[in-house]
């Protein structure tokens, strides 16, 4: 008889539904991997505001939880809306209740992470709209704005041409992309505890999902 795997948790707030479509899809696909050590469960809502997800939860243990967002753009309303959320995980985690939150920025966007698993992406965009195009290419699709490509069907076709693999060279495209930032010269900024950079590319939502793996011994 099979020894029976543990079960870990891991908790997340996203921004949007395909944050949380790629993470379930992540789940499963762990789930359904025979090398990992141990099953995973996600928890994912859609929750904008971390605090009012930190609020919502009964927590009876320590635990840690990455929000996913985006720095969407270098406007004053975005830019707001970037530290915002900083803000609001830096009070949940005043709460008391044993609560850790974790940055898992995109900049611009959670694309910039699914379009890694499939190619390099290198160059600084003015608008976080040109990612269609290198999306169409690497998944072979000919979507004609990131709308489409949002659509459920869409983004869920997308998901199924991708396998561990990819995840695994996602994390490290985006591991150098980091580096790269860095040799470059680029301010690593601070907020509230939380570290971005203003350019783009770049991201730490990798860092989530390398630790998750990293756990499974799938890395």
């Amino acid at each position: 008889m099979a020894k029976r795997k543990p079960t870990n948790k891991y908790y997340f707030s996203v921004e949007g539904e395909t944050e949380q479509w790629y993470l379930k899809w992540l789940q499963d696909l762990i789930n359904n991997t025979e090398e990992s050590v141990c099953k995973v469960s996600i928890d994912c809502p859609v929750k904008k505001n971390p605090l009012k997800h930190a609020k919502s939860l009964t927590v009876t243990r320590k635990i840690e939880i990455y929000h996913f967002f985006d720095y969407e753009s270098d406007e004053p309303i975005h830019v707001q809306g970037f530290q915002d959320a900083m803000d609001n995980m830096k009070k949940a985690e005043q709460l008391g209740k044993q609560i850790k939150y974790k940055s898992g920025y995109s900049n611009f966007t959670f694309d910039l992470w699914i379009l890694l698993h499939m190619a390099d992406c290198n160059t600084s965009y003015a608008h976080r709209k040109q990612y269609i195009t290198l999306i169409n290419r690497a998944f072979c699709e000919k979507f004609e704005n990131m709308d489409e490509y949002k659509h459920e069907g869409n983004f869920k076709r997308c998901l199924s041409k991708m396998n561990l693999v990819n995840v695994i060279d996602a994390i490290k495209r985006a591991r150098n992309i980091m580096q790269r930032n860095q040799e470059n010269g680029y301010t690593l900024l601070q907020y509230k505890g939380y570290r971005y950079y203003k350019e783009n590319p770049s991201l730490s939502a990798w860092e989530a999902i390398e630790k998750i793996l990293s756990d499974c011994k799938l890395l």
